[in-house]
């Protein structure tokens, strides 16, 4: 039974055509992929089968009939819910509040809460129905959005890079109850930049590429690289990684503990662990885990921290406000871009001055000539796709937004460079491209502190790794001695305690410390398939 079938979709907006006579068609039980780099399209052909944003012109089929479907309200009526990549969340509410607000309001929020718990046991989407939203991190978050979409028992079932801050366990959980929902007979339109999830989930795969279709192919039967070339043209650039050429101490971080600034929050507790120049240390870990609230210490946001416990090239600057630390050569990318590491409404332009003041006077007045012309540098040097530098930050696709944030940071040229989240909902082509950035810069001799939900991203740029769990922080290891397997452990916070009988210097594979075979045992079946996935590939 074909569930939706789009018939010569169109819309542009001012001189850009998002999409053009887009073709599709979808059955019932179906996960079927819509594959496209950055800006290709994806995103607003699924808003306007959501009923987000209107067609110019062509027409949607459901079951077979055209229908105009004028608002998300409606869409849902059908049977058509979607978790956007942005968050569509009101930050002031808890997360039961914002299920409630799209469900049936015949339920008591309570009831909506009691829902909710079952669905998360049910998935595996652990998050407290009652903790206001504004206290979550990007990955609780999405979570949030999957539980409210699958609390809707939707038909047609939209993903907008649905596993992007997601770990290998929970991923595979979900993956579970994707296929429970296909066999069920739902409908699953899936957008990812993860190829290795569209050929292992996917039956069926839709090619975008400038708006338009440009390929359909059984993702079962290709290849990354066949995939790739569909996508971009090409297959994206191996990454050179060099032996790391180790510098000073740039940042050393010693018992950072640090009570939580809300209920919802997490402690930190005795937080060490160190950064050298030239070369990349990852911080691995499941979101909610004090991710947020290290980055708020180490960034400035909180000026909580206890005295000496961040240093910066042996000065103490755990009381310095964001912008002093700037002007020491620290840089950010907070994990979350619109908001965040942008202001939505403003021009990218304007969104340089968060953190990069050079074209403003000592008296205030902003030299807008140099401001345009440090956008339009960065537009061009990091590959970003805009209507330039007077272009809003709303109007850019996530990944090019993300580049032109980490690109912001990148040529400021800073001595240490703090990065969230690197490729979150980012394609191939362009995260290898941030990844290659971002190696060419340890090269430079910056020291770089990468906090990431991607395994595959950490192995491939750290030279070192460490994992946070329940606000504390594991020893750290080399990347060339851990294994997919042993970072799970770690992110379960199942770490050797006490000092090392033999212990091996910072970077040389410090506390890799066999775990107890009860401890072992308990969390092999929660890191699953994903440490065979990884063996197997090597």
């Amino acid at each position: 039974m074909l569930r939706l079938e789009l018939v010569k979709l169109s819309k542009r907006y001012l001189s850009v055509k998002a999409n053009e006579d887009v073709d599709l068609r979808v059955q019932a039980g179906e996960i079927h992929a819509v594959l496209g780099e950055n800006g290709a399209g994806k995103s607003t052909m699924m808003k306007m089968i959501y009923g987000a944003v209107r067609p110019d012109s062509g027409e949607i089929r459901w079951n077979g009939q055209a229908v105009t479907i004028r608002n998300p309200q409606e869409a849902r009526a059908l049977g058509i819910s979607m978790v956007f990549q942005h968050f569509s969340l009101f930050d002031t509410l808890s997360a039961a509040e914002n299920v409630w607000l799209g469900l049936d309001k015949s339920l008591t929020l309570a009831e909506v809460a009691q829902r909710m718990t079952k669905v998360e046991q049910e998935y595996g989407l652990e998050v407290d129905p009652q903790r206001p939203v504004h206290t979550l991190s990007v990955g609780e978050r999405q979570r949030v959005e999957i539980v409210r979409a699958l609390m809707t028992n939707p038909k047609l079932l939209i993903l907008d890079e649905p596993t992007s801050v997601l770990t290998p366990q929970a991923v595979d959980r979900l993956f579970v109850t994707l296929r429970k929902l296909a066999a069920q007979g739902t409908s699953i339109l899936y957008i990812s930049h993860k190829l290795d999830e569209i050929r292992a989930l996917c039956h069926h795969c839709t090619v975008l590429r400038a708006g338009k279709v440009t390929g359909e192919v059984d993702p079962r039967h290709e290849s990354n690289a066949s995939l790739s070339r569909l996508m971009i043209g090409a297959e994206p650039p191996q990454l050179k990684h060099q032996q790391a050429r180790l510098g000073d101490v740039v940042l050393d971080v010693h018992d950072l503990t640090l009570a939580k600034a809300d209920h919802f929050g997490m402690n930190l507790e005795a937080i060490r662990f160190e950064v050298r120049a030239g070369e990349i240390l990852g911080i691995a870990g499941v979101s909610g885990n004090g991710q947020q609230e290290l980055m708020a210490a180490l960034s400035g946001e909180d000026p909580r921290a206890p005295a000496g416990s961040i240093q910066l090239f042996g000065k103490d600057i755990s009381r310095h406000s964001p912008r002093r630390r700037r002007k020491e050569g620290l840089h950010f990318v907070p994990e979350e871009r619109l908001g965040r590491g942008a202001v939505p409404t403003l021009s990218l332009a304007a969104n340089t001055l968060l953190t990069r003041t050079g074209a403003v006077s000592r008296s205030g007045w902003v030299r807008t000539s140099e401001v345009t012309a440090l956008a339009q540098q960065l537009i061009r040097r990091f590959n970003v796709k805009a209507g330039g530098p007077d272009a809003a930050a709303k109007s850019l696709s996530g990944g090019n937004l993300q580049k032109f944030i980490v690109g912001r940071e990148i040529d400021a040229n800073p001595k240490l460079l703090i990065v969230s989240q690197p490729t979150w909902g980012v394609d191939v082509g362009a995260a290898a491209q941030i990844r290659g950035e971002l190696l060419a810069l340890r090269d430079q001799g910056c020291a770089l502190l990468v906090v990431s939900e991607e395994l595959d991203e950490l192995f491939e740029i750290c030279d070192r790794m460490v994992v946070i769990a329940q606000g504390r922080v594991s020893p750290s290891v080399a990347t060339s001695q851990a294994t997919v397997e042993t970072i799970g452990e770690w992110m379960s916070g199942l770490w050797a305690r006490g000092p090392h009988p033999n212990p091996v210097p910072e970077g040389e594979g410090a506390g890799l410390l066999p775990l107890p075979p009860g401890e072992r045992a308990g969390v092999r079946a929660a890191v699953g398939s994903a440490a065979g996935d990884h063996h197997a590939q090597a």
